[in-house]
Order: C-alpha cells, then sequence, then structure tokens
C-alpha cells in the first residue's frame, strides 16, 4: 500500500482540530462563510464531527474535526476517507502527537483491492505532520497493514506455503534468517502435532521460524497461530461457522507485523518468530475425535474435538519456543468463540503467567489505544481438560470457561519461568470505524511492540 504522505507540495489546505469544550468559541472566530457553512451542516460540536468549510468564491477553505477532551489516534483516522482529494496539512494535533496522528491516517488510508477490476479513486494526500517520526509511523503502519492484508485474503490464495512466503520476504527485507520446516520433515524433526492438524490437506503443513538481532540481546519470543483455514476436521464446522474461516490465521499475521515493526525500529532484542502454518481439511488421513497425539514436549494428547485444533498447532510451537529461555514470550491466536462472548470482538483476552508482563501490556494497550482485557488462568478448571487415557484432553467436557481451558491447555506447555502472555483475540473488524476497515486487524500488534521495547529500554 502506498502511503497517503507527501513531503512537500506546491499548496494545501489546513485541517483544524477543534477540542469539543472549545467548540463555541471556536466558531466565534470563523467568517461568516465557514460560520453559516457550519451552522447549515447542524453541526453541534461534538466529538467527530466534521466539515470540509468554504471560503470566498466557493472555493475550498480546509477542514474542522471536532476532538474528545482525551483523543486518541483513531479519532484522526477518519480524515483518510472523510476528505475529499487534495493536499491537506494537519493543525496542531496536541495532545496526540504528530506521529499517532500520522499512524491513524496511514490505517484509515488502507484498502483492500486485490480482486477489484476497477480500483477505487485515489483519496486524500498529506503533507507530513510537522514533528512526526517519519520512519516509525511507516513502520507501523506497513506492519499493520500487511497483517490487514494477510488477514483479508482469501483462503485459496493464503494457505501454509504463502503464509511462509509472506515471512520470507519480511526475513529479507530485514536481514533476518528464516527457517521452513515442511510435511513429513515435521515429524522427522520432532513436531507431531503440527503434521497431525495439517496432514489431511493438500497443501502440506510447516512451520515458520524466523530469528533476528544479536544473540546476546534479550531474548523475545512470538507464537503465532497459522491455521490458513478451518474446516473444523471431523468435527466438520456448519457453514456459517466455517463462513469466515480465512481469518483464523489472524494471530499469526498479528505477530509478524509485531516482528516488522520489532525489526524495522531495530530494537535491541533476539526476536524468534514461530508460526505453525497448517489448513484443518477433511480427507481420508485426517485426525480423528479420541485419537491420541503425541506432542513435541512429550505429553499426549486425547483429542476430544478436532475443531480444537489451534492450541494443538501452538503447543508444539510454544514448547520449542519456551526451550530458549526468552525474556518474554507471547502468542496471538483466533482460539475460543467463549473469548468472543465474553468480550465481544473488539476486545482480545490476554492470559498472563506474570505480573509484570501483564501490566505492562494494559498499561501499553491503554497508551496506545490498542485495548486488551486480562483474564485469568484458573487452576482448578485444569481438572476440566482431564483424560482417562491420556496425560490430557484438548477440550474440556462441559460448555463453560472455553478460553480459560484453552489458555490452560497452552500453559501446560510453558514453563513457569518463562514469562508468557496468550492473546485469544477476533482479527477482524466487523465494521468499518475511523482508522479501523472492515476485515482484518492486528489486535493488540502495537501494545505488544510497544511493551517489548518498554522492557529492552528500560
Amino acid at each position: 500500500m502506498a502511503l497517503p504522505f507527501v513531503d512537500r507540495a506546491s499548496s494545501s489546505l489546513p485541517v483544524q482540530f477543534v477540542a469539543a469544550p472549545r467548540w463555541r468559541s471556536w466558531l466565534k472566530e470563523q467568517g461568516a462563510a465557514s460560520r453559516g457553512w457550519v451552522e447549515l451542516l447542524g453541526l453541534a460540536g461534538a466529538a467527530g464531527d466534521f466539515a470540509v468549510l468554504p471560503g470566498d468564491g466557493g472555493k475550498t477553505f480546509g477542514a474542522v474535526l471536532v476532538m474528545p477532551a482525551e483523543p486518541t489516534l483513531w479519532d484522526v483516522g477518519a480524515l483518510a476517507t472523510r476528505l475529499p482529494p487534495g493536499t491537506w496539512r494537519l493543525g496542531d494535533t496536541a495532545p496526540l502527537s504528530p506521529t499517532d496522528a500520522a499512524v491513524a491516517i496511514g490505517l484509515g488510508a488502507w484498502r483492500f483491492e486485490r480482486y477489484k477490476a476497477k480500483k477505487a479513486k485515489d483519496g486524500p494526500k498529506f503533507l507530513w505532520p510537522a514533528g512526526a517520526d517519519k520512519a516509525r509511523a511507516t513502520a507501523m503502519i506497513e506492519a499493520i497493514c500487511l497483517a490487514r492484508d494477510l488477514i483479508t485474503t482469501p483462503s485459496s490464495d493464503m494457505g501454509p506455503a504463502e503464509l511462509a512466503d509472506a515471512a520470507r520476504g519480511l526475513a529479507k527485507k530485514h536481514g533476518a534468517r528464516l527457517k521452513v520446516i515442511v510435511g513429513d520433515d515435521l515429524l522427522k524433526q520432532n513436531f507431531p502435532m503440527i503434521h497431525a492438524v495439517g496432514r489431511a490437506s493438500a497443501r502440506a503443513p510447516r512451520l515458520i521460524d524466523l530469528t533476528w538481532g544479536r544473540p546476546s540481546h534479550p531474548k523475545v519470543t512470538l507464537v503465532g497461530k497459522g491455521v490458513c483455514f478451518d474446516t473444523g476436521g471431523l468435527d466438520l464446522k456448519p457453514a456459517a461457522g466455517m463462513l469466515n474461516m480465512k481469518k483464523d490465521m489472524g494471530g499469526a499475521a498479528t505477530m509478524m507485523a509485531v516482528a516488522s515493526m520489532v525489526m524495522a525500529c531495530k530494537l535491541p532484542v533476539r526476536l524468534r518468530l514461530l508460526v505453525p502454518a497448517v489448513e484443518n481439511s477433511v480427507s481420508g488421513n485426517a485426525f480423528r475425535p479420541l485419537d491420541v497425539v503425541p506432542t513435541r514436549k512429550g505429553i499426549n494428547v486425547e483429542i476430544g474435538n478436532t475443531d480444537a485444533e489451534g492450541r494443538l498447532i501452538l503447543c508444539d510451537a510454544l514448547h520449542e519456543g519456551a526451550a530458549e529461555k526468552p525474556t518474554m514470550m507471547v502468542d496471538c491466536a483466533t482460539l475460543t468463540g467463549a473469548a468472543r462472548v465474553s468480550l465481544g470482538t473488539d476486545l482480545p483476552a490476554l492470559f498472563c503467567n506474570d505480573d509484570d508482563l501483564a501490566d505492562g501490556l494494559l498499561a501499553a494497550g491503554t497508551a496506545v489505544a490498542d485495548p486488551m482485557w486480562r483474564m485469568p488462568l484458573y487452576r482448578p478448571y485444569r481438572k476440566l481438560l482431564d483424560s482417562k487415557v491420556a496425560d490430557i484432553n484438548n477440550v474440556s467436557a462441559g460448555a463453560f470457561g472455553g478460553a480459560i481451558t484453552a489458555a490452560l491447555y497452552l500453559q501446560e506447555f510453558v514453563p513457569d519461568d518463562v514469562p508468557w502472555a496468550h492473546f485469544d483475540m477476533m482479527a477482524w473488524n466487523n465494521s468499518a470505524r475511523p482508522g479501523r476497515p472492515e476485515g482484518g486487524e492486528a489486535q493488540a500488534a502495537r501494545a505488544i511492540f510497544a511493551t517489548i521495547e518498554r522492557r529492552v529500554k528500560s
């Protein structure tokens, strides 16, 4: 995606930001044409009110956007779609930073047009806001838009191989090392669960393993669920449940976005990105309910439901990632409907075994308008995963606490001395909002990046 920013222009039109409490005093300061136009539109100075302002002779004079008393970057994001074509310059964005304003506009300009014969007309262009960190803003915009593109792409063009190609592009761009273990080699190298879940597909499963940074730097490990399409396996989903399963690799795309930001901003970490990439399909060699499948850790898992496959592929990757004893390990996954029932689609559920890491993530989420909600790793529920024939079942027998039991299953593969956070997320915007068009979304990515940055610089 081309960024909607230019360094200079022969002429530009101003965008004024007015805090809602100042609306009346601002309106009194305007010329008759602007004042009359705003009154004709019926704007009352509520946060989000917007108008293109006329000047003398009917020409466009500028635009105004009313901001809440405590704005976030998303309040600026609407400008990318609400302003007419032309070149615009932003007024004072305080208390919002110029960099955040640029990020919001860049993300608001994202469009997914890969399959459109007729592309949308070019939207507005913007002078880079004065004082903006262009490199940082560009890194964030490009990373989030990459994730959105990956998630929104249909599974016909986004299988395990294509997901690996996306990681290969990141590795080449930033000088990282990439290793991909494919098909039966997963068995040879002891990733049996990833193989079991993905073997029924004509598109071979694989483990994507990217490393970057100096070995002497603090180790940070990111793990993303890469189920490129989920039929549910032999426990087949109904049609409605399968409809948007192209987004089931949203956790992988989100972690790629975080990795991209870390590498582009050259954080002093030794980064590792692990993505188990599979398609959960139906065929004669599909894994079955009540099969017992070994894991990389050596724990044998009874398959209570083949549609709870995300935790199965993650457990091999988490055990591998934890083996290096990173200073922090984070996984992201579109894991359970239970988390969506609890928190809705906009709020990822955070589970964490380390209070300092959890507090940092929550604080970062608030600071960068990338919210989440912490939920408990409630150990008494672990018994719900007991199996009579194996070490653990991948699901509980009951219908309650599904997001918690899924997180407890994953915790079995993470040592207590490895600070670990697990995000159970939607990875999708069901409707368009300022800065967040409908489609794939890298939820929590900016908060995770901000947390990594704080930890390595503190």
